[in-house]
């Protein structure tokens, strides 16, 4: 556990990383996310008038979580504890509790427990701290790269409120780059170091919302140089290699999935391409995204064009034989094509209304003339008998013949579409759907 007297202690510690060195010492200072610290927002506000209120930052890494919780803690003085939900279990909640408890009754101030990745916890940690804020003892700040609504507990979300925080702006990252390069007392101002403008822009664009990580970078690539200058052949150096903003399995994961399929649906190829690549760049697996695309084949084309369904499947196994960069080629193919296909969902929604029958409806025989009588007991039994062989009926149909089981209404689960090759699947339905309204 640590307090914020670690962090704004005078006189930085050059053994810690840069990112650590530069954070903000006050709200002033601290750049970006004016959606919430900026002047007159909820929790501005809050901390000017000096009600601190429990709460939940939720956004990627690198955007300020823990510095505003060291902030706030700082300007309410209030103590600060800081606890990781991967490191910490429920002792160590009992343990801050205590610690706050203790601090109150030496010197009447209150504490800040901030938990980083708050979502790593589980409903029985979760539940913990949860009296100590009720009465007060702490005021409890979270921090998570997940949605809270679907990693945190009600009861917790409802003692906290959730302030979005948002990837930093290449402006933000620039000037965060630049303070540190002046700074002489905790940046690398004191090395007499400039920049290229170009170099600059390079790691700005690296960093990729993340302060930290530029940085990071930052730090590395003046570790390069020999002369006085930054230049565009340091931030390179540094730069290679480093991937994209991408969790393979977190928000920005589904978010991106989700954007790539809706691109697909909506017929946008040239979005579906930048959502394929931010998702390739970004270090996902591209047998996971031709899954996905041959789902999109069925859910989204389906009968108004089958060719996409045989597309999507050939892309995957291209992307199987053949590794990088090929199989990214075909899958990208694959994602124009569908975009660009008409568009049909009537398969997938006949396919969950007859499901939902088929689970509502239990066990309902197949009828006698539709049942196989391979045996001479199954025929006296009536197995088959009153079965019409389609193919012996005019125009290969027996019109009026029902397929459905005896105590079942039969039931219009598929409609096709005005789009593409089901235009003309919808006219045969109907010239069959008359057949039988004759046969009745």
């Amino acid at each position: 556990m640590t307090e914020e007297a670690d962090l704004f202690a005078p006189g930085a510690d050059p053994n810690r990383p840069l990112a650590d060195r530069m954070r903000p010492r006050t709200l002033e200072a601290f750049v970006g996310q004016a959606h919430v610290v900026g002047a007159g927002k909820p929790l501005e506000r809050a901390i000017d008038a000096d009600r601190p209120h429990s709460m939940i930052f939720w956004g990627p890494p690198g955007t300020g979580k823990t510095t505003l919780a060291r902030l706030i803690a700082r300007r309410s003085e209030l103590h600060f504890i800081s606890l990781s939900a991967v490191l910490s279990g429920v002792k160590d909640i009992r343990a801050a509790v205590e610690r706050a408890r203790a601090w109150r009754q030496t010197d009447g101030r209150g504490a800040l427990l901030f938990i980083d990745e708050v979502h790593r916890f589980n409903k029985s940690q979760q539940d913990a701290f949860l009296p100590h804020v009720e009465d007060g003892t702490l005021v409890f700040v979270g921090a998570t790269t997940e949605n809270p609504s679907f990693e945190l507990n009600n009861a917790l979300l409802s003692r906290a409120r959730v302030y979005v925080l948002k990837p930093l702006s290449t402006a933000d990252l620039r000037r965060i780059l630049r303070q540190a390069l002046t700074d002489a007392e905790r940046g690398l101002g004191g090395r007499g170091l400039d920049i290229a403008p170009e170099a600059l822009e390079d790691l700005a664009r690296a960093a990729d919302g993340d302060a930290r990580r530029g940085l990071n970078l930052l730090e590395l690539a003046a570790d390069l140089v020999e002369g006085e200058t930054i230049d565009t052949a340091a931030a390179e150096a540094v730069v290679s290699g480093h991937l994209r903003r991408f969790d393979k399995r977190g928000e920005a994961f589904y978010d991106q999935i989700s954007a790539l399929h809706k691109s697909v649906r909506g017929s946008a190829p040239d979005a579906a391409l930048y959502w394929l690549c931010r998702m390739l760049d970004g270090g996902c697996d591209p047998i996971y995204i031709a899954r996905r695309v041959l789902r999109m084949a069925s859910e989204d084309i389906g009968n108004a064009d089958p060719r996409a369904l045989s597309i999507a499947l050939d892309a995957w196994q291209t992307q199987e034989r053949l590794g990088s960069p090929e199989g990214e080629l075909a899958i990208a193919q694959a994602v124009v094509y569908l975009a660009a296909a008409p568009k049909s969902n009537a398969v997938y929604m006949a396919y969950k209304a007859a499901m939902q029958d088929a689970k509502e409806n239990g066990s309902l025989e197949a009828p006698l003339h539709l049942r196989n009588a391979p045996a001479k007991l199954m025929r006296e039994l009536g197995y088959g008998k009153g079965y019409r062989y389609a193919h012996d009926e005019p125009g290969g149909y027996a019109a009026g013949e029902n397929y459905f089981p005896d105590e079942m209404t039969p039931r219009r689960y598929y409609q096709p579409v005005e789009r593409g090759l089901e235009i003309k699947i919808g006219e045969k339905l109907e010239r069959l759907a008359a057949l039988d309204r004759e046969a009745e």
